[in-house]
């Protein structure tokens, strides 16, 4: 579908919403998938340690995933599947090749969830034969890129590598609204970029601020200009399916998030809030459940 910039920014929000939730109806079953990712251990490959301590993040994040050596001595411990993450090099990759006698190990052990950074096409292909899908982030734009990661990167290198990837393995694309300190910039620009490539389902996540972090005083994007942006992209791919993911800011802004997101034609929530729930019996959605990383 072709849209003007304009037409993606003014359209009045409610009749944007009824559009995207029409083209919902028409492409895909009733059904809607909310997940409680309980039996995906997620596991990191350098601990706590990162190069880039991005502005988002600063490694905080890390801190509440299992270390390698950790999730290999428990076993399973009741995990039926992995995300396999890390903190990045100084030249945007997530270590995951240094490791892969250890990979290997997991993937033996139940499905794998990777999130690679930068790769290589040779890189794309030791891990492509591992993966069960890829997790890839795709910032939005080169600036996004040099103050948030802290690297001299352009956006075209990641799509680079997304294309490298999907050439050994499914990949899912993560979009994060409002990376740059909560501001939504060229993340539109992003989603037509991405009507080019081959697309099996986007995850979008949205900027919080997180405590300790060079982010921790800035606002998460405006509620209503985050769900625009999701009711746009179910426009924009009208038979992708469309998640929102688990990192997303909490309290009022996640009920009403949660809610409206549903209105903007996602298929699948992560952790979705109370009135979500509410919400979805109430527009006749069949509700079901599942207890792994979303996108596996």
């Amino acid at each position: 579908m072709t849209v003007s910039t304009t037409e993606l920014l003014t359209e009045p929000l409610k009749q944007l919403l009824a559009k995207s939730w029409q083209v919902r109806r028409a492409f895909f079953s009733d059904r809607v998938e909310f997940v409680t990712p309980s039996r995906t251990l997620a596991v990191s490959v350098t601990g706590s340690s990162c190069e880039l301590d991005c502005g988002h993040c600063d490694g905080k994040y890390l801190k509440q995933m299992a270390t390698l050596e950790e999730a290999l001595a428990a076993g399973n411990g009741g995990s039926s599947s992995f995300l396999v993450s890390g903190g990045c090099t100084r030249q945007g990759r997530v270590p995951l090749r240094e490791n892969l006698a250890a990979i290997k190990e997991l993937a033996g052990r139940g499905p794998l969830n990777l999130h690679t950074g930068l790769v290589d096409y040779r890189e794309a292909k030791l891990l492509g034969e591992l993966a069960t899908v890829v997790s890839f982030d795709l910032p939005a734009d080169d600036a996004t890129i040099a103050v948030v990661y802290g690297l001299m990167v352009t956006s075209a290198q990641y799509l680079e590598a997304y294309r490298n990837l999907l050439n050994y393995t499914r990949v899912v694309p993560h979009i994060c609204i409002g990376l740059n300190s909560g501001l939504i910039g060229s993340e539109y620009q992003l989603l037509k970029s991405l009507q080019a490539e081959a697309v099996e389902a986007i995850s979008f996540i949205v900027f919080r601020p997180t405590a300790g972090t060079t982010f921790e005083y800035a606002a998460p994007p405006p509620l209503n200009d985050t769900v625009r942006l999701l009711a746009n992209a179910r426009l924009m791919f009208p038979q992708v399916p469309l998640y929102l993911g688990c990192m997303r800011p909490g309290g009022r802004y996640r009920e009403e998030l949660d809610l409206l997101a549903l209105k903007a034609g996602v298929n699948k929530i992560v952790l979705p809030a109370p009135p979500a729930r509410r919400e979805a019996k109430a527009l006749g959605l069949d509700i079901r459940f599942s207890e792994e990383c979303c996108s596996l």
